[in-house]
């Protein structure tokens, strides 16, 4: 790997940044149709009174290659925090350094150093890149759990 990468958390006024790369990755993935969150919705979730994701960022030699948000989750079996990564994205251009792999080896220690008994992410099933990388580092697909979702107008009518 040429240049020196490192990590760094997402602080207060990186909301533009992290606004960025959601928006590149959901260009990759074919999902801009999704984006909703702003600026202002980045601040409150990551650096709010109460925050409820947070964020990180990959630099190589001092700029943003890479990115990831993540979260707690709790597991009754295990009785035990679980970290699900929401979303990783490396910049095409800096694939293959080795960025990806530093990212969730990080994300890995911190899961370690909370008590967290897992960590977890979703992928797409026709990422065929991602889920090679995802098994070079030791990850398995859970195929017996499908994803399910309630969101938007179906959110808000079941709940009335």
């Amino acid at each position: 790997m040429s240049g020196a990468v490192t990590i760094r958390d997402a602080v207060a006024g990186d909301e533009a940044l992290v606004s960025r790369f959601v928006r590149a990755l959901a260009e990759y993935e074919n999902l801009e149709h999704e984006l909703r969150g702003s600026e202002a919705d980045f601040r409150r979730a990551l650096f709010g009174e109460r925050p409820r994701a947070w964020a990180l960022f990959a630099e190589l030699a001092g700029r943003p290659a890479g990115f990831a948000v993540w979260f707690y989750s709790f597991s009754t079996f295990a009785a035990r925090p679980g970290l699900y990564v929401e979303d990783v994205f490396v910049i095409p251009e800096h694939r293959g350094r080795g960025i990806g792999r530093l990212i969730f080896r990080d994300l890995a220690r911190r899961a370690l150093e909370e008590g967290c008994g897992r960590m977890e992410w979703s992928v797409l099933n026709w990422n065929a890149p991602a889920i090679g990388f995802y098994r070079s580092i030791g990850a398995r697909a859970v195929d017996d759990w499908t994803v399910q979702r309630l969101a938007g107008d179906a959110l808000r009518e079941f709940a009335l």
